[in-house]
């Protein structure tokens, strides 16, 4: 994963002038010793904050360690202006904890921090500050470990945003108007982004004919897939168009650290570049570059938020068809406790990562666009390409980020699991349970106007991601109510 930021975190203590500076020094050390066990890429700043002074000497002690994040520590009461104008001068996301007491006596080896964390809290709101707060912030030394650990991937989230662009190739589908979006929510979050046609791609693509990398790639893909897995005659224009869009984002990542795609993939792209382009976008998922299908751009956001999060690759399905009732009693019912209306099957073309799917994966073509552009009853040609089989089961957060038609920032995440059923399907395609899904997708993804495509993380990351949201300034983050938890919109007598 090169395209994602590497966290280095800077732990400061901070101590209020009236409080024995020693008793911050003492339990900083403490949470160094615990992150040291843990294995974190962190530095201890020496500086303690006391006053302005300090604040300023601190910042700058992490800006020579090479840190992009911070977490403010404070081991008593603290200093309410010093703190909060860490997170003002320093320019990374900052986290913020207070000691737990248990470590002295509650005469000398009081610190209040507790009480300390309230005015904390309240001075980075009077100053409009952002600062990452745990759900509880206060604790004792290996507590607070744990918190900055699971602070890390938020962090990494926050700094691959702010440092993000997304580059698009072609206009939005005209039949997929849920994919067209107001990108003023990129330029909220700090999200760059450069719009390009199809025919910009078409010229870079045919440059890189007779590109000397390509036999590499080929050789790579047929390790990848295995024999019989894959269309000998198809890998050098595959391979031709992995290597055009690897150039492309490295010549026009411009002011920014990192890149993701969201391109047109039909109708007009198979029939002038000669194949599908979904194993290729597969194939650069897992190196930490998503290429969202139908110019998906909010989907992309999405999936680059999950993958800088988990550290691992995503994809992005469809919500696709309820599953019918005799899988449901065949594979489901009795073996798993799940109602029929939790389950659905998530499906797209065929860009989920091969190490994400069952064994008997291939490259296989894309049957709707073969019904669509190509003669009845002929072979497929240049509908190949497309990355085929169920999805192996796996637990997952399903879940988006969208700007709707107002220019609202909404959010959704929900955790569930890929079930082991075979889908008897087509595509990249599998058969997911989660938790209330029938009333999630009622009153969350339809009720609130969200469109058709889902992020999916193959991990449980739902606590995390919503703290991501929540320091992005999502407002509104929906989820999957339990039963005993109506939704507004819900009618009680339904």
């Amino acid at each position: 994963m090169q395209n994602i930021p590497v966290v280095k975190l800077g732990l400061v203590a901070v101590s209020r002038d009236c409080f024995p500076i020693a008793l911050s020094e003492k339990r900083r050390a403490a949470i160094a010793e615990k992150l040291c066990a843990k294995a974190l890429n962190f530095v201890e700043i020496k500086t303690t904050v006391e006053n302005e002074k300090d604040m300023l000497k601190a910042v700058d002690e992490l800006k020579a360690n090479g840190c992009n994040a911070a977490c403010v520590f404070l081991g008593n009461f603290g200093p309410e202006t010093p703190e909060t104008l860490i997170a003002k001068y320093f320019d990374g996301p900052c986290m913020f904890v207070a000691a737990a007491e248990g470590d002295g006596d509650l005469i000398n080896g009081r610190g209040d921090a507790y009480c300390g964390m309230l005015n904390c809290s309240y001075n980075l709101g009077m100053r409009h500050l952002k600062g990452y707060i745990p759900e509880y912030p206060v604790g004792t030394a290996e507590d607070l470990a744990d918190k900055i650990a699971e602070f890390f991937p938020i962090a990494r989230v926050i700094l691959g945003v702010k440092n993000l662009k997304i580059i698009t190739f072609g206009p939005r589908p005209q039949d997929f108007f849920a994919c067209n979006a107001p990108i003023k929510g990129l330029y909220e979050l700090g999200v760059e982004i450069e719009e390009n046609s199809e025919l910009d791609l078409l010229v870079s693509y045919k440059e890189h004919a007779g590109d000397a990398r390509i036999p590499g790639v080929c050789e790579d893909m047929r390790k990848e897939m295995g024999e019989g897995k894959y269309y000998e005659d198809m890998l050098v224009r595959m391979a031709q168009f992995e290597l055009t869009l690897l150039d492309w984002a490295e010549k026009h990542k411009g002011a920014r650290k990192y890149v993701a795609f969201a391109d047109k993939c039909w109708p007009a792209f198979p029939s002038q570049f000669g194949f599908e382009p979904c194993y290729v976008n597969s194939r650069l998922a897992t190196r930490g570059i998503p290429v969202s299908c139908e110019v998906d751009i909010y989907g992309a956001l999405s999936e680059y938020i999950g993958i800088c999060l988990t550290g691992d690759t995503v994809t992005l399905l469809d919500i696709n068809n309820s599953v019918p009732q005799y899988i449901y009693d065949e594979d489901i019912k009795g073996e798993f406790d799940y109602k029929l209306t939790d389950t659905f099957m998530g499906f797209h073309c065929g860009n989920t990562p091969s190490c994400k799917m069952c064994g008997d994966r291939a490259i296989k073509y894309q049957l709707i666009q073969h019904r669509l552009l190509e003669p009845a009853g002929s072979d497929p040609d240049f509908t190949r390409g497309t990355l085929e089989g169920d999805i192996a089961p796996s637990p997952i957060t399903f879940y988006r980020l969208q700007c709707d038609s107002q220019g609202v920032v909404r959010a959704y995440l929900a955790e569930g699991e890929v079930l082991p059923v075979k889908t008897r399907s087509f595509g990249g395609i599998g058969v997911f349970a989660i938790p209330e899904m029938g009333r999630f997708y009622r009153h969350v993804l339809v009720q609130k106007g969200f469109p058709h495509h889902g992020a999916v993380a193959f991990d449980h990351c739902g606590k995390l991601l919503f703290e991501v949201f929540k320091y992005l300034g999502v407002q509104d983050i929906g989820y999957n109510q339990p039963a005993s938890l109506p939704y507004p919109t819900e009618n009680p007598w339904a």
